[in-house]
């Protein structure tokens, strides 16, 4: 059982609103629902907006809600919250409608009394509020995480910092780079996006000088949040050990891979017809290239390691996913 509780706030009664969280929080709910091949992900995730006065996420729902979905022994429960957050001395807060100063919502501190608790296994946070990045901070160090096995946090900002909007309102930018890496920008190469993934994509497309996203986790191994389709077929991933030894195997080309002829090369007697069955392997190199698994040596591209009769060589990438082919992780 996959659980998630999604909750967007705009409309404060004391504090100023806000414009994008709920378009964020269905956004999420859109990316995370169902796996790109229309199968069931997070079946039926839970939604709490504000909107309006008659609206509302009130402190005491949204505590009730979060203690709801860490209650029992799902797979994964995941929490996503896009709303105001407040910080002072004693730690965060996500502040409801009901807030009037920021240090009456929700305490993180709370929240992660309630997911180091839970008997889940794997709890995901994922935070798109100003200064969230102190969640999971120890009270009385913060320099030190204090979170327990199968918890993962991932936030918009640092403990310091505001989270923004993208250029004219309507979403924010953690959010929407989160939806991206959902929606395939943070696939491996079988599909699956994992919150080390996502981080990735995050930390990278936001640059060395914006909001900074912030990374927390203790976990064994990484839950897949979504599967997407992969850019290259489970069948062609494996045959990387049929065709490539080794890791360390160079593989030797001549003009017979490559079916592609120009009228002058038609004509040239010194150069052999393509070869049907070395044609489809090299249709099977060609779309490793693509993924950045195999490389020409000392060519510029593959038709010229064919026609050159040059070789081609796994990448780091390709040798590692070589190594999990031949231990049967793949």
């Amino acid at each position: 059982m996959r659980k998630a509780l999604i909750v967007g706030i705009d409309h404060y009664e004391h504090i100023s609103n806000l414009t994008g969280c709920v378009n964020d929080a269905f956004a999420v709910k859109a990316a995370i629902e169902r796996n790109s091949d229309g199968t069931l992900n997070f079946a039926s995730p839970q939604v709490m907006t504000a909107t309006s006065s008659e609206r509302c996420v009130t402190k005491s729902n949204l505590k009730e809600a979060v203690r709801k979905l860490f209650e029992d022994d799902s797979d994964i429960a995941l929490f996503y919250f896009a709303g105001h957050g407040y910080i002072e001395d004693t730690g965060g807060f996500l502040c409801a409608s009901d807030s009037e100063n920021g240090d009456d919502g929700l305490s993180l501190n709370e929240v992660m009394v309630l997911a180091n608790k839970s008997r889940a296994r794997n709890k995901v946070i994922i935070l798109d509020s100003c200064h969230s990045g102190v969640a999971g901070n120890s009270s009385m160090a913060a320099a030190i995480a204090e979170i327990s096995d199968g918890v993962t946090i991932l936030t918009a900002s640092t403990a310091d910092q505001y989270s923004f909007e993208t250029p004219g309102g309507g979403s924010g930018v953690f959010t929407s780079l989160f939806v991206d890496a959902l929606n395939g920008a943070a696939a491996n190469l079988v599909g699956d996006i994992t919150p080390g993934s996502v981080y990735a994509h995050i930390d990278q497309s936001l640059g060395p000088w914006a909001q900074r996203p912030v990374f927390k986790t203790n976990v064994k191994t990484f839950v897949s949040l979504r599967k997407t389709t992969p850019p290259i077929s489970l069948a062609d991933l494996q045959a990387l050990t049929t065709y490539f030894p080794s890791p360390d195997h160079n593989l030797q080309l001549d003009p017979s891979f490559e079916p592609e002829r120009s009228p002058g090369e038609q004509e040239g007697e010194d150069i052999p017809p393509p070869d049907p069955a070395k044609t489809a392997i090299f249709a099977v190199l060609q779309r490793y290239a693509k993924v950045n698994l195999v490389r020409p040596i000392d060519a510029p591209h593959m038709w010229h390691a064919a026609m050159q009769e040059k070789a081609c060589e796994l990448t780091v990438l390709g040798q590692h996913y070589w190594k999990l082919v031949n231990e049967g992780l793949i």
